[in-house]
């Protein structure tokens, strides 16, 4: 009897220790930053003491759609292979056309050289000739214009490679009144002109205007 007390005694006491024991509390929930949610990150509303570096990526300007387009002024010379009576020079009028024998008046503004040429190849196919080849080529382009404080202003014809400067010295360089540092440039640009401030540096192209203002001191 006396054993089986002992025994119980020390059963008890066991239970008695296993229940004061205190278990650890749970770990915290560790949450992970998508890579996908850094913008979240990098404006606000992310974790504090986050920094992230915005990686810009460089993306390059889209190229201008086709090359030159022609206008009232250029100057084209037209071949047509194999047919002497159609392959001439022939200018842009007034109203963007030009006109050849056969097909007549042939609309050219706001075409590059290459689109005319099957704007004309496919008027020849219209009963006039099976399978034509045509070529285009510009032999003198639509002058440009300067007007204001320059010694001789008016309209002259556009070299390659052109800037304000090199249009100023051409007519004749600045008046002593004229400003220096920035003209008022026109361009006609599908049909609208468009007026902008530029630079003497930037470059001109054929059918603009320029326009050099007074300086007021």
């Amino acid at each position: 009897m006396r054993l089986a007390r002992l025994v119980i005694l020390a059963l008890a006491a066991l239970l008695a220790a296993g229940c004061a024991q205190r278990f650890p509390p749970p770990a915290a929930a560790v949450v992970v930053q998508p890579a996908s949610d850094l913008d979240s990150i990098a404006y606000g509303g992310g974790p504090r003491g986050v920094v992230v570096r915005p990686v810009i990526t460089p993306v390059a300007a889209p190229a201008p759609r086709g090359g030159y387009t022609l206008d009232a002024g250029d100057k084209l010379r037209v071949v047509v292979f194999g047919q002497d009576g159609l392959t001439n020079s022939y200018s842009v009028d007034a109203g963007g056309n030009i006109t050849m024998p056969l097909i007549g008046s042939v609309t050219a503004r706001g075409l590059t050289s290459s689109e005319l040429s099957s704007a004309i190849a496919a008027r020849l196919k219209q009963g006039f000739i099976r399978e034509p080849h045509v070529a285009v080529e510009i032999e003198a382009y639509r002058p440009f214009f300067i007007l204001g404080e320059v010694t001789f202003p008016g309209q002259y014809p556009y070299v390659a490679n052109m800037t304000v400067e090199t249009a100023v010295a051409i007519a004749g360089g600045f008046t002593p009144r004229a400003y220096h540092s920035e003209v008022t440039l026109s361009r006609t640009v599908g049909g609208q002109t468009i007026r902008a401030t530029v630079p003497v540096i930037a470059p001109v192209r054929p059918g603009d205007t320029i326009t050099i203002s007074e300086r007021w001191f």
